[in-house]
Parts: structure tokens; sequence; C-alpha cells
């Protein structure tokens, strides 16, 4: 594959990790089991049941187990073309697949913020009617 070819591997395969990733980590259809692993990452007895369920809650350590998911089922490597290519699309798919997360926690941040603000003024509005 042609490097240019790879780019384009790399910054559209994020997309679906991304996608996986913060679904199971934020997104309400996984709310119960989410809770369930949030209190076993808080309360269990062994530090590896802790750290176990916790990759399950922080989108960031979820999107390594994706990633590595995506990579057996496509193949994908970067710059190399051995092991050292999975490792290196491995950490770039990481990279850009939070990238992506962060945009997308900004950009819902910034809609809930204005709907906030537009109740507001909706209220405001009905009190100045009144």
């Amino acid at each position: 594959m042609d490097i240019g070819t790879q780019l384009a591997w790399l910054f559209i395969l994020a997309v679906p990790i991304a996608c996986v990733a913060w679904t199971v980590t934020h997104e309400e259809v996984f709310r119960e089991p989410r809770e369930y692993c949030v209190r076993r990452s808080r309360y269990a007895d062994k530090l590896a049941t802790r750290k176990f369920f916790y990759l399950f809650t922080c989108e960031y350590c979820f999107s390594h187990y994706v990633t590595i998911l995506f990579l057996i089922i496509t193949g994908y490597k970067l710059l190399l073309n051995d092991w050292r290519g999975y490792l290196i699309a491995g950490f770039a798919l990481v990279f850009v697949a939070n990238a992506y997360m962060s945009l997308f926690a900004l950009l819902r941040q910034s809609i809930k913020k204005e709907k906030t603000e537009i109740k507001v003024l909706e209220k405001e509005v009905k009190k100045e009617g009144s």
C-alpha cells in the first residue's frame, strides 16, 4: 500500500473505532453494563479486577482494545509491512480515534450549552410576556 492509501485508511478506520469506543463508554444503550463496570472498577477486592472493569468505562483505554479488534479484522499496517507496522498502526489509530472522540465531546458540549441557553431565554420571554 502506498503512503497516501495508508493515511486514508488511518483516518477512515479511526472513525468506527471512535464510534464503538464512544458508544460503549458513554451512550445510554450501554448504561447498565457500564454502571456495573464502574462499580466493579471502584470496589472490587483485587487490583486486576478493578483494572479490567475500568477498561470498559474509559474511552481512551477501551479504544485500544477496539483498535486491536479492527487490526485483526482488517490486517491494516502503517509504514512497515511486518509486526512493527501493526504496532505503529495501532497507536496511530488510537491517537486519531481519540482526537475524533475529543472533537465529538466538544461538539456535544457546545450543543448542550446552546440548548440550555435557549431554555433560559424561553423562560425569560415567558416571564416578560406574563
